[in-house]
């Protein structure tokens, strides 16, 4: 379905329980990904819960009338929940989207009830971990000179944008299955110009760690002990200073746990929504 917000043109899905309390989906990616990843890894938690799920300003089907900012894909957020809920949601967001999720209850936290995250950041302080594994791992495709075109926002078209992501995809996951991720890389919108403002402009000045002891809701972050874009340290940070958090570490997977690990992953959902009471562990 298709709706306007805040002038642009945003695709959605609703899915689950019309009845049952709300979780919105943020995917991550810019320019990149969309929302059926989030469909398809968690459409299991719709036998209790309403699920929405979108495409980001410039991402997937949505329409892609700038800014790209995360002041203006919060609001996008925000006006999304006053149109389809009205009241308070949980709010799901990864990598990227787990960015605009913490940015999201600490711009509007009266109209959030619990916060996860999966496999992202709350600044730009461990990007170089990322460069360096990527250029330490021979992966033919990956240069120097693309991987910082890549992290700097400098890609020059959708087609090299397509290129660098296709070099980078062993990286992402513990077992590599060639003929998924090809059918993946196929389906790709890819929208370079999304993808160059959220790394150019967007991800320097992000720092939202000074502001994370405000978050005061329950929060559940997990993250693949091998992930390699937003390796652990990253969500270690985050729990550590917010505070009523729980860090769970998913030790046979990447960057994505919820396709990884899926049972597991939805056991643990359901589980924390359902008790607010995990303690650290791993998986």
């Amino acid at each position: 379905m298709f709706i306007t917000i805040n002038d642009n043109e945003l695709y959605y899905e609703i899915h689950g329980n019309p009845d049952g309390e709300t979780i919105f989906f943020i995917h991550g990616a810019p320019g990149l990904s969309d929302c059926r990843g989030d469909i398809k890894a968690f459409s299991p938690l719709g036998d209790t819960y309403r699920l929405v799920f979108m495409d980001m300003r410039g991402s997937g089907r949505s329409g892609g009338n700038p800014p790209f900012t995360h002041e203006q894909w919060t609001a996008d957020i925000e006006e999304m929940r006053k149109t389809l809920v009205g009241g308070p949601i949980k709010i799901l967001g990864g990598s990227y989207g787990g960015f605009l999720t913490l940015e999201y209850v600490l711009r509007y936290p009266e109209n959030v009830t619990h916060v996860l995250l999966r496999d992202t950041s709350a600044n730009s302080e461990f990007d170089h971990l990322s460069v360096d594994r990527a250029l330490e791992s021979n992966l033919p495709g990956i240069t120097e000179e693309g991987i910082r075109r890549l992290f700097d926002g400098k890609v020059a078209s959708n087609k090299e944008l397509r290129e660098m992501f296709t070099a980078i995809q062993p990286l992402y996951t513990v077992e590599f299955d060639a003929e998924a991720v090809q059918a993946r890389l196929d389906s790709i919108y890819y929208r370079y110009e999304t993808h160059n403002f959220a790394f150019r402009y967007n991800k320097p000045a992000f720092n939202l760690v000074p502001d994370l002891h405000k978050i005061s809701v329950p929060t559940l972050v997990t993250v693949g002990r091998h992930d390699w874009i937003t390796p652990v340290v990253c969500s270690e940070l985050i729990a550590e200073k917010v505070p009523d958090s729980k860090l769970v570490i998913f030790e046979n997977s990447g960057h994505s746990p919820q396709q990884e690990e899926n049972e597991a992953y939805i056991k643990l959902i359901r589980e924390f929504l359902n008790t607010d009471s995990l303690m650290e562990k791993k998986i």
